[in-house]
């Protein structure tokens, strides 16, 4: 996530992975996790995979129940860390649409390499998403803050859940995962050290008609005590971050 991308209600039992599922699933045999990942063809580069072990990519998407041939929609992809393993595991027969309010030269060139014929980019206000769909998931990663924080305007994020809401097909998933602000903070440190409290990231994306499908502590990190921005040497990259999965009523 670049420094500035714009200007528990239910849980499920945790797997000993620390992944959040409903009900039981058999992991992948190591090609297909592998290929789920984004480790196998089409390649990525050196700095994506030196966050794997951090980001943990192939239980994101087992999570968010990605699947081959499925649209996903995603919302402020950044350098496109998680653009090139949902290309990857939603396959030629797929789309993964990213959108930005600009344009993006870093997603315009991962749609050129090899094997990335998949991405296609939505260049315009995030609050039009829902033409991107219709969608499997719409996906957004260490960026829901920025709806809130600095220059954006005070209603972006309901704008942006009622589209992303729009964009879903029935049963569709909303998956939103950030770094973790103080319990209680609300949106206190969304623009100052990008952070934001998930019960409130949780309040608002439910009042948009979303239903709270599952969390998981799957990136949680105890040894944050999350008082520090995201980009203080001390935690970036490992900060302590919450996921979530909504899904729209069928």
């Amino acid at each position: 996530m670049p420094r500035s991308s714009f200007p528990r209600l239910a849980s499920i039992s945790l797997a000993a992975c620390g992944l959040a599922a409903a009900g039981a699933m058999a992991l992948p045999a190591a090609p297909a996790m592998a290929q789920m990942m984004g480790t196998a063809k089409p390649a990525r580069p050196a700095e994506d995979v030196a966050q794997d072990a951090a980001r943990k990519p192939g239980m994101m998407l087992r999570f968010a129940s990605i699947k081959p041939g499925q649209r996903v929609v995603e919302i402020l992809p950044g350098g496109g860390y998680f653009t090139r393993v949902l290309s990857a595991a939603v396959g030629a027969r797929g789309t993964v649409v990213a959108v930005v309010p600009r344009d993006s030269d870093a997603i315009r060139k991962l749609a050129r390499e090899p094997g990335r014929g998949n991405v296609k980019l939505q260049i315009g206000a995030l609050a039009d998403l829902a033409r991107a769909g219709p969608a499997d998931v719409v996906w957004t990663s260490r960026n829901y803050h920025d709806l809130k924080g600095g220059e954006a305007p005070a209603d972006l994020a309901d704008k942006v859940n009622k589209a992303a809401f729009a964009a879903l097909k029935p049963g569709g998933s909303y998956i939103v995962l950030d770094h973790s602000a103080a319990a209680g903070s609300g949106l206190r440190d969304a623009g100052s050290l990008h952070r934001i409290d998930v019960e409130t990231a949780k309040a608002e994306i439910l009042s948009a008609g979303f239903v709270l499908d599952g969390e998981s502590d799957l990136l949680a990190n105890p040894g944050d005590d999350r008082s520090k921005p995201v980009f203080d040497p001390e935690v970036q990259g490992k900060t302590d971050q919450f996921v979530l999965r909504f899904r729209k009523p069928a």
